[in-house]
């Protein structure tokens, strides 16, 4: 049975187009908390309370590796918030790769500028 509450946290992790950016860049692979800040015109202070948060909702986990933390994108909280969609029969499966796609296309990434 999923939790309300935990469905909450992730809905509302998702709220946030910074937090749906970030998600997008763990797509990829894992990443030093660093890096993920190097895109954001914000504090390093500011993108740790967007991962506290993507953590707190269970969509990222962090892990210390020597001096540097790393970030790590779990789907299990994405796949229990498409189960819950699914019961109002009316949404599919989440689908990362097409959920990759979705973020680009929200945030304007196109890719390559010299293909077309």
């Amino acid at each position: 049975m999923i939790r309300l509450s935990d469905l909450d946290a992730v809905f509302a992790a998702l709220a946030d187009p910074t937090r749906r950016r970030i998600l997008s860049m763990l797509l990829e692979d894992d990443m030093a908390v660093t890096d993920v800040a190097d895109p954001f015109e914000m504090s390093l202070a500011a993108i740790s309370k967007h991962l506290t948060i993507l953590a707190n909702a269970g969509l990222i986990s962090q892990e210390k590796r020597g001096r540097v933390k790393w970030c790590k994108l779990e789907p299990d909280a994405l796949r229990d918030a498409s189960v819950w969609m699914q019961g109002f029969g009316q949404f599919e499966p989440v689908n990362l790769e097409a959920f990759e796609r979705f973020l680009k296309t929200e945030l304007g990434e196109t890719g390559d500028a010299s293909e077309g």
